[in-house]
């Protein structure tokens, strides 16, 4: 029987700290601005014994209530303050919370904050982490500080940071702890328990135990709940489950998570190409890894990557700056299509009016497809067979809304216009439109996927320059035979 590596890295006294709701860490967050503003004022006011008094009194009661809240709490704080405030709230914390705050900050965050630490100090406060810990703060470390800590590390405890660190950063490997409790088949449940009573507490998330052999090959698991209700003297072998899910540590994370939601998983056994058992993933990884993914895919719909809302001009610029002049030229093509139809709009003059519908509702109808598509993507519903079937579905559908939208747009066209073959030619062109944005919304994150690119980096942008350039040739096309 063994548990392997240390426990979790606790928090000091972590059962007496505050934890807060999403509306109270808002209202600590104003608290801490607030403090944070009488702390600004008093330190432009010329300095003098009283001031200085009252300044050291304002940084005293900061502290204590930064202290009192727990570590993701502490994060959340950080992130949403601006770079000089920040790292004045870092100056204060409690030293032996910095490790705690490094794991629950966004990446952006961690690495500003670690910038501001010295290699010693940064060495101080992380070297109490699990392998896994370090690992997954690892990208944001410094070399020398990655170097210092493996050497306080012991063999066994080196050899899994080193093989963490060397798997892809968005696999299971990546992703997994070394925590968990295995057993051998043949032992009774009597000796089970006295070995859990034995250890301190159970690594988090603890809801089954793994069955192995003499060579560390999962045999079965057995859940804690058929522990404390069997008879003592019964047999791992016999009560043991033979039915259970195993990842792979090449397994992509996204992929973990969609078995952990499909199988309502709290923990799941890791295995290498052999069999053996290296790990385990808990559903507290998986629900950081659901949350992630969430957030860069909406970042990757309008073409950003997350970035610190504080951070400097330079980057802020070099990470937006390029869509937007994609967009640019996407917009200037629009326009220049808009151009060539200049006499026509100048007899018809409402058509320019009209024209931006058109455009409007191709694109809307497009970005509700392509939401649809990416995330059927993403939690593997839509396979290469599936296509045709999922495209002559999302036509029919365009159709259908298009013919509705296009009959409310027609009477509006002829309310404003009093002719019936613009409201005809409107209701002609936003069908045509809603077609192409869903043709759009279905093949180009399908395409990308297929290749291997994130189906949603830059694709509203992509779309947007398809339904707006060719809703206005449409419209305007129509337009000139039908109306001229």
């Amino acid at each position: 029987m063994t548990q392997t590596n240390n426990l979790s890295n606790k928090t000091p006294n972590d059962a007496s700290l505050r934890r807060l709701d999403t509306e109270d860490a808002q209202k600590a967050l104003l608290k801490v601005q607030e403090y944070l503003k009488k702390h600004s004022f008093i330190s432009e006011v010329e300095s003098d014994k009283t001031i200085l008094s009252v300044e050291k009194d304002y940084i005293n009661n900061l502290e204590s209530f930064i202290n009192s809240l727990h570590p993701a709490d502490i994060a959340f704080i950080l992130e949403s303050l601006p770079t000089d405030k920040r790292q004045l709230i870092w100056s204060i914390v409690r030293k032996d919370y910095i490790a705690n705050i490094l794991i629950e900050v966004e990446s952006w965050a961690r690495s500003s904050l670690i910038e501001t630490m010295s290699i010693s100090s940064l060495v101080a406060a992380i070297s109490n982490l699990d392998t896994d810990e370090l690992a997954y703060i690892s990208p944001d470390l410094p070399p020398e500080a990655i170097a210092e800590v493996q050497k306080k590390l012991n063999d066994y405890e080196r050899s899994q940071l080193i093989e963490a660190m060397g798997y892809p950063e968005e696999s299971v490997g990546a992703l997994m702890d070394f925590e968990l409790i295995k057993v051998r088949e043949d032992i009774t449940l009597e000796v089970v328990l006295r070995y859990l009573r034995r250890l301190q507490e159970l690594p988090d998330h603890t809801d089954q135990i793994f069955v192995v052999d003499r060579q560390d090959k999962i045999q079965g698991v057995l859940a804690l709940t058929t522990i404390l209700i069997s008879e003592p003297d019964a047999e791992v072998k016999t009560l043991m489950s033979s039915d259970f899910l195993t990842l792979n540590p090449l397994d992509s994370d996204i992929d973990a998570a969609g078995a952990f939601e499909r199988y309502d998983l709290v923990s799941a056994p890791v295995i290498d190409e052999n069999g053996k058992l290296i790990g385990r993933v808990t559903i507290a990884d998986v629900v950081d890894v659901i949350q992630e993914n969430s957030q860069v895919q909406e970042l990757s719909r309008a073409g950003l990557q997350e970035e610190d809302i504080f951070s400097n001009l330079t980057t802020a610029l070099i990470n937006r700056a390029p869509w937007l002049l994609a967009n640019l030229f996407t917009a200037s093509v629009s326009s220049f299509i808009a151009s060539r139809f200049e006499g026509t709009v100048s007899k018809l003059v409402i058509l320019a009016f009209l024209m931006s519908i058109v455009a409007g509702i191709g694109g809307n109808s497009g970005n509700q497809t392509m939401t649809m598509v990416i995330r059927a993507i993403a939690t593997g519903h839509i396979t290469e067979r599936d296509l045709w079937q999922l495209l002559k579905r999302e036509m029919l559908v365009a159709s259908l809304v298009g013919s509705c939208g296009g009959i409310v747009a027609a009477i509006f066209a002829w309310a404003m216009s009093k002719s019936m073959m613009i409201a005809l030619v409107m209701m002609g062109a936003i069908v045509c439109n809603v077609l192409i944005g869903t043709l759009v919304g279905v093949l180009v994150p399908i395409l990308r996927s297929r290749f291997g690119k994130d189906p949603a980096i830059g694709s509203s942008v992509l779309l947007t320059f398809v339904t707006d350039s060719l809703g206005f040739l449409i419209f305007l096309g129509l337009s000139t035979i039908f109306l001229i």
